[in-house]
Formats: structure tokens, sequence, C-alpha cells
């Protein structure tokens, strides 16, 4: 049985002709199922079990990055396999993942194509998409081998399934785009160079792969990660042990 989870921003008018297109298409692939609105304050870990119990055998995320992060950082470990139906804009990830955005997104889910996908850990919680640490004063630790350590401040983004997108320059006119999946966790560290009265300025961004990483900073600093925000003086990140098995296109990045 299919279980589909909407996030509350589908529910507008914007988006009600294409996810009735999408009830459609899933009716006639006959792969239809139980539908679930979730709101900003849903606890979806024991949603998704209580779920599992009735009989559910695919957990379907209908939403944006932003709702596959706030689900798969808290369910990132239940024994089942997710979908995901992305709609409107914000939505890297699933060019990644190879799903297209609107109704020809259930072709893909009919086709069922598994793969087992990596999942990020901070402090004792998940991530699936991407970390990032707002610029600090920060010392960094990889894989207890070597540290790195910025003039001034810095910033962290560490990358599992949503990409991350820079401009060398103003001149730049190409993105540059980085889609690791490879069994490890890649950070990008981005020191800022102080140009006197007018603030700081990005350096371009050294890339590295790890399975574990530690930061610490001479004072609190900001972590987003999957939508939620703390404050830290040290945080560990590595991969999980677990995988979470998740349905892909035949177009994924990796």
């Amino acid at each position: 049985m299919y279980v589909y989870l909407y996030d509350n921003f589908v529910r507008g008018k914007k988006y009600a002709s294409v996810v009735r297109a999408m009830e459609i298409s899933l009716t006639d692939y006959g792969i239809a199922g139980k539908i679930l609105r979730l709101n900003n304050y849903s606890d979806v870990k024991p949603i998704i079990e209580d779920e599992i119990k009735r009989g559910g055998k695919t957990i379907v995320i209908v939403g944006n990055d932003a709702t596959l992060g706030q689900v798969l950082s808290r369910a990132a470990t239940t024994e089942t396999t997710f979908g995901f139906l992305p709609v409107g804009p914000n939505n890297s990830i699933a060019e990644v993942l190879g799903i297209p955005v609107g109704e020809a997104a259930c072709d893909v889910l009919s086709r069922r194509r598994v793969e087992r996908l990596d999942v990020g850990w901070i402090n004792n919680r998940y991530f699936i998409s991407q970390l990032h640490v707002l610029p600090a004063r920060l010392e960094v630790i990889y894989d207890e081998r070597f540290t790195v350590t910025a003039r001034d401040k810095m910033e962290v983004i560490v990358c599992n399934l949503q990409p991350f997108y820079w401009k060398k320059n103003r001149e730049d006119r190409e993105v540059q785009v980085v889609h690791p999946q490879d069994g490890k966790l890649e950070a990008f560290l981005r020191p800022l160079t102080k140009k006197r009265w007018w603030g700081y300025t990005y350096e371009d961004p050294s890339v590295f792969p790890f399975e574990e990483m530690e930061i610490r900073g001479s004072e609190p600093f900001t972590v987003e990660a999957d939508g939620k925000v703390t404050k830290e003086i040290k945080v560990k990140i590595k991969l999980a042990h677990s995988k979470v098995a998740m349905v892909v296109g035949r177009n994924r990045k990796f």
C-alpha cells in the first residue's frame, strides 16, 4: 500500500491543478493510496511507523526540498521505501534523484527503481539534504587527521543529496554544481576576506570529502540542517550507519 504525505503548501489553489493531475495519474498506474496532510509541527516518524503497521509499504513525500528534508531527517532510519513527488519551485534534490517536477514524477514512482542513499548525522540527529554553518570563526577537524582554520570567518556547507551552487566571481556565467553521492559526505569551506569598511567577500571554496568531521567555534555559531536552525559551540558530523531506500529515476545524477 502507498501512503502519500502532502506538505501543507500543496493545498493552495496555485497547485490544485497539478495535484489533481498527479492523483489521476497515480490512479491510472494503480498506485493511488492513503493521503495524509502534514503541517509544520507534525512529528512524522511515529506517523510513518503507524502507517507501516497498518500495511504501508511505500511512503511518498509530496512537496519540495524542504518537505523531503523535514520528513527524512526524522524518519531516515525507518525500514520502508520512500518515494518523492516534487511540486512547485525549490526542487534541486528532485533533479539529483532524476525525478521531474509535477505529473511526470508519477511515471518514475510507478517504475519503482530503488537505490539506497547515504544519510548524514549531526549531534544525534539526521540530515538528508544539506547542512550549512553560517560564517563564524571556526576550526574544522577532518577524520581526526588534520585541522583547517581561516584567518577570519569561514562558512561550511556539507552536502549529501542537495547540491551546492556557487559562482567564482560576478563575471562567471556558469554556476558550478556538485552532486555528491559517493559513500562520503562532502564539505565546502569558504573563507571570508575582510574588505575594509564594506564588509567581507567570499573566497573560492575548498572541497573535502570525509567520513567524520568536527567543527568547533570560539563562540556559538548557527547551523541549519533540513529546515532546523540551532546554535552550537561544537558539532560532530558523519555518515550514519543506516541508509534510506528511495525510488529514483533513470536520469539520476549518481
